[in-house]
């Protein structure tokens, strides 16, 4: 299959397993750490050196944006990139708009860092993105100076202008969101004083220990109820790294959900990143009863990494707890696979976030676990799946995916424990974040072929 179908032409493919699931496999690099760690060179004084950057869509429109804003990147034959920045505060205008393709990470961290510069940049983005709004990053930023035009609703395309000195803010999150703090972060690099995000519960902080890395005046403090607050000196001068990425661990859930559900299967996913921000899914599907065992651990670039070895095991339905939530909020769809096949019941709730993200992940996996035989009850904030003790769905549907990577993602892998072969009518989304799922897949020992639409 070609990864890099665009999306004016879908291309429908249809997922099963005929036998055990088995190998090493790698995926890609983490997503959050390879736009951070561009955006961040990019304000970096001398050359960056970037090893294992994920090379999706979204990443690519991060590096696109930060080219046109004046810092030099490159790649090498060696894989790894290179990144001259312009220092803190050299951002320069943009002379064509930014174009986010799907990318809702590039879009709400490239503001953040906008909004403390005296440039003005247009945010384009593709059908999907646009939907997506953006208030919940505006609002915040409009606090510091900056202001924005937008479409209705607040969504793309839309025009910020930023605004040097910024005025640095105290900003207590409304709702948990690793982008929004990380957004307001990065733009309390170039105001003056000191920036403090304030986050009743811990989201991933990819954008602390990095900002940390590349020399940021950065600290965090924790209440005895949980709550952190996060401050930045602005005005920060930012000092060149060598960066090695690990495997995300969002990629990682989905060879990690196959070989708990084929059974027989025995598979291990090398390098993958385990930040206690992110890892949430693997703490929830050993309480299920997953065997998934942590081997090699060991700390790069200051993230835990770890090999992941995975084999079949029979799933209990839980209760997820809603705390667990935002260190796993986008393993849901996959969480919902691995619970279709469960024994029992399993209740997801907390989980609104997930009606705004790519698609109406809620409602979608929803619809689409329904069309291929599973029992779930849709909830406002969540799902209740009653699974079948392993035994295989009917399959045989074609499923929308709703331009969504992890939802065409998701269901690949139900195809390859349900009877008959599940169809997924567009997988060229998936580039955005897992250009070589299928190759992976296949080199597992799953089947995979295109479909005539």
């Amino acid at each position: 299959m070609n990864a890099h179908s665009s999306p004016s032409s879908p291309l429908s493919v249809a997922f099963s397993a005929p036998a055990p699931l088995a190998g090493r496999v790698r995926v890609p690099g983490d997503k959050s750490i390879s736009h951070r760690s561009l955006m961040l060179s990019a304000l970096a004084v001398g050359e960056s050196v970037v090893e294992g950057l994920l090379e999706g869509e979204d990443v690519l429109a991060t590096a696109a944006a930060m080219r046109a804003m004046g810092a030099t990147i490159t790649r090498g034959d060696d894989g790894r990139w290179r990144i001259h920045g312009v220092g803190v505060g050299g951002l320069l205008q943009p002379q064509t708009a930014l174009d986010m393709g799907n990318s809702g990470t590039s879009t709400r961290l490239l503001m953040g860092l906008i909004a403390s510069h005296p440039i003005t940049a247009t945010f384009v983005g593709d059908a999907s993105l646009s939907k997506r709004p953006m208030g919940r990053v505006t609002d915040p930023l409009g606090l510091m100076g900056a202001e924005f035009t937008t479409s209705p609703g607040g969504r793309l395309p839309l025009t910020m202008r930023g605004i040097c000195p910024a005025v640095p803010i105290e900003y207590r999150l409304p709702v948990a969101s690793a982008q929004v703090k990380s957004a307001i972060l990065l733009a309390g690099l170039n105001a003056p004083g000191i920036t403090r995000v304030i986050e009743p519960v811990p989201t991933r902080d990819h954008s602390e220990r990095m900002l940390r890395g590349f020399g940021a005046n950065l600290t965090v403090e924790e209440a005895a109820d949980g709550t952190r607050t996060i401050s930045i000196h602005g005005e920060a001068e930012l000092k060149p790294q060598a960066i090695t990425v690990p495997g995300d661990p969002s990629s990682a859930a989905f060879p990690v959900v196959a070989a708990l559900l084929v059974p027989g299967s025995d598979v291990t996913v090398e390098n993958v990143g385990l930040n206690p921000t992110r890892a949430g899914l693997y703490e929830v599907l050993r309480a299920m009863g997953g065997d998934i065992r942590f081997t090699d651990e060991r700390v790069v670039g200051g993230e835990p990494v770890a090999d992941l070895v995975v084999r079949h095991s029979t799933l209990r339905g839980i209760e997820v707890p809603p705390a667990i939530v935002p260190s796993m909020v986008d393993e849901f769809p996959i969480l919902f696979v691995a619970a279709a096949f469960a024994e029992g019941r399993t209740v997801m709730r907390g989980l609104e976030e997930l009606r705004v993200k790519e698609s109406d992940r809620i409602a979608v996996m929803a619809e689409g676990l329904r069309a291929i035989g599973a029992r779930v009850e849709e909830l406002e904030d969540g799902l209740i799946i009653d699974g079948t003790g392993g035994t295989p769905l009917a399959g045989g549907a074609t499923v929308a995916a709703h331009l969504d990577h992890r939802i065409a993602m998701s269901f690949a892998v139900a195809g390859l424990v349900s009877k008959d072969p599940v169809i997924i009518d567009d997988m060229s989304p998936v580039a955005t974040s897992f250009p070589g799922f299928a190759a992976m897949l296949a080199s597992l020992g799953a089947e995979s072929r295109p479909v005539e639409a």
